[in-house]
């Protein structure tokens, strides 16, 4: 198992949430409400100018948990040109090496 988590700007949070939930290999997610601070945010035209001064930017952050071998697939279906999310996302992937039921 993986846990894919995803960084994107706020404004495409229910396109991505319609994205997911058309994907059969993502059982959940979660979207939690976080804010980005970085040098790179002078060059993101996304940003306001009130965020610009600011100095940090709300994001959506988003966890999946998956299969190692639906993530070629789930990427793709992502990051595919007709879905709106090129140059809104970051992404990182990392193992689970423990998982636990619900209780």
């Amino acid at each position: 198992m993986i846990n894919l988590t995803l960084l994107v700007d706020v404004s495409i949070k229910q396109t991505l949430a319609d994205v997911l939930r058309a994907l059969p290999e993502i059982e959940r997610f979660i979207f939690t409400n976080v804010e980005e601070h970085s040098h790179q945010l002078e060059s993101d035209p996304f940003l306001s100018e009130r965020d610009k001064v600011v100095g940090y930017v709300p994001r959506i952050r988003v966890d999946i948990q998956l299969e190692a071998e639906a993530f070629p697939k789930i990427r793709e279906a992502l990051f595919s040109s007709d879905r709106g999310l090129t140059g809104k996302c970051r992404y990182w992937v990392t193992p689970i090496t423990e998982h636990s039921a619900v209780f």
